[in-house]
């Protein structure tokens, strides 16, 4: 089997799927690429057997068949060589590569391709259209607050509802949650699974900047995403999730509202004088004025700093791990956000003010008590 292709095409599109293969000892198979030629077309598959991505290019060959390529080795090759043809020749029996670029030749042992794992079908799938745009901003507005707790699978993921008013996207850790609603997406049939952070991980770092239309087909175990010449398809996570809107306080009548990049860059100080464990900070509102105080009674570390802000309800003092906060404040857009508390020992929730009536963000943080000091 021989085939020629550009570096450039066939590093950009291994690139693109090489997230998915696994440095797996148990199945060394899964260190591979499958190349597979049919009618001048190769599709290159990778997959972990939780997360498989294929995608597919055009090349010079006149015959088909199939080969397991090591991933590592080819991908450092084609990084080194320039923009030029590249030939691969293998030999049907014993599955040896030969690559030849330019004047140099390089050798490596390929296997058989027979022998890679099955990338699977979604089967009997109901589907769902996004645009990559909405698919992206949800992903990135939710991967951060997802846990990594393997004792709670079912929060190591993206909980995902789809209803025919809108789809909602909700990522919690127990100590923060993140609810996005978009009102321009909906589905024809209501449906809720959850998606496992690896796929989502994959999905934003390969979805294009063009706003392209994504394909999301789904059924009891996998969910199946098409967009352009890449395919990835990922196994949901088989457990049930908590019941998040329980978690959001409904009666917050203390807002505070001030500007996010302010608020963001006045905890990036103080937290650097708080204790290395806790991360915690004090919110002092008085009228239209916020303290932000953190100290570290080890070191005899301390940090004041006061902004102007517009307050409504009672004077208050709460604790924040900052940087729960900082990493919400950091995930919202908007030029101003709002927090909605009701006592110090309940959740308070951050709310970026936008104009934006497509998209609901609501981010919900833990606070944490107090220890008194003046």
């Amino acid at each position: 089997m021989r085939f020629i292709v550009s570096t450039s095409t066939l590093l950009k599109q291994l690139q693109a799927v090489n997230g998915a293969s696994s440095s797996s000892t148990v199945l060394p198979i899964l260190e591979n690429f499958l190349f597979e030629i049919k009618d001048g077309n190769l599709t290159i598959s990778a997959t972990d057997l939780q997360t498989s991505m294929t995608t597919s290019l055009t090349v010079e060959s006149k015959e088909d068949g199939k080969v397991a390529v090591p991933a590592k080795i080819l991908l450092e090759t084609l990084k080194t060589l320039p923009d030029q043809p590249i030939s691969f020749s293998i030999d049907d029996k014993t599955f040896a590569i030969e690559i030849s670029a330019g004047d140099g030749k390089y050798k490596l042992s390929g296997e058989n391709g027979e022998d890679f794992p099955k990338i699977p079908s979604v089967d009997n799938a109901s589907s769902v259209n996004l645009t990559a745009s909405v698919l992206s901003e949800a992903i990135n507005k939710t991967l951060f607050a997802v846990s990594s707790d393997e004792l709670r699978p079912a929060m190591t993921g993206v909980f995902c509802q789809l209803s025919t008013q809108n789809i909602t996207f909700v990522s919690t850790d127990a100590h923060k949650l993140v609810r996005y609603r978009r009102a321009d997406a909906k589905s024809d049939s209501s449906a809720s699974f959850i998606l496992p952070k690896k796929a989502l991980t994959l999905l934003k770092s390969s979805l294009p900047s063009e706003d392209v239309n994504v394909s999301v087909e789904y059924n009891t175990t996998s969910a199946f995403f098409r967009f352009g010449n890449i395919n990835l398809i990922c196994r949901l996570i088989d457990e049930r999730y908590p019941d998040y809107e329980a978690v959001i306080p409904q009666n917050n009548p203390n807002k505070l509202t001030l500007d996010r990049a302010s608020f963001l860059n006045s905890l990036r100080r103080v937290v650097i004088f708080a204790n290395k464990t806790t991360h915690q900070v004090r919110l002092k509102i008085t009228g239209s004025e916020l303290n932000i105080s953190s100290e570290d009674i080890d070191f005899a570390n301390e940090a004041h700093e006061r902004l102007s802000c517009q307050y409504e309800g009672d004077d208050m003092e709460i604790g924040f791990n900052a940087r729960f906060l900082i990493e919400m404040l950091g995930n919202l857009s908007g030029e101003e956000v709002t927090l909605e508390m009701s006592t110090p020992n309940r959740a308070g929730l951050l709310i970026p003010q936008t104009n934006d009536d497509k998209e609901d963000v609501l981010m919900l943080v833990m606070p944490v008590m107090l220890n008194n000091y003046a």
